[in-house]
């Protein structure tokens, strides 16, 4: 994959399919810290490039994650959302027991629900800069 110029070369197809995707902890509970975030986000690199997909930016606050995802045209975004909350999940309640479990809900970590906007609109590099100035929990 090539992202010359914002856009995806792949063998048949040549895209440019960038999503602003945010997702929240159940009842927003505030949960995350620099280090849970840092696993986050490689947990959903890992998920992204099973997808085909690349993770352009990540950047979360305590109760919420903020992605720049560029997919592939055949790659569903529900199935992508489903797999990067499903999966990353896992992560905080194995290594951040103690940390997590006020904050899980039934056994749920993520909302069932998420955030989605194409960001063909907008030019990669203010939506870099929009997610690169939330601020990180400490």
């Amino acid at each position: 994959m090539s992202t010359e110029d914002d856009y995806r070369r792949d063998r048949h197809v040549v895209s440019a399919m960038p999503v602003h995707l945010v997702s929240v902890t159940k009842y927003r509970r505030g949960v995350f810290n620099d280090e849970m975030l840092d696993v986050c986000e490689a947990t959903m690199r890992k998920v992204c490039e099973h997808f085909e997909a690349e993770l352009i930016e990540f950047n979360g606050k305590t109760d919420h994650v903020h992605l720049l995802v560029h997919y592939p045209p055949k790659a569903a975004v529900s199935g992508l959302v489903n797999s990067l909350k499903g999966i990353s999940a896992h992560i905080p309640r194995r290594n951040f027991t103690g940390h997590t479990n006020h904050a899980l809900m039934h056994r749920h970590f993520w909302s069932p629900s998420y955030f989605a906007a194409s960001c063909g609109g907008a030019p990669l590099t203010v939506m870099r800069q929009y997610i690169e100035q939330q601020r990180r929990p400490l």
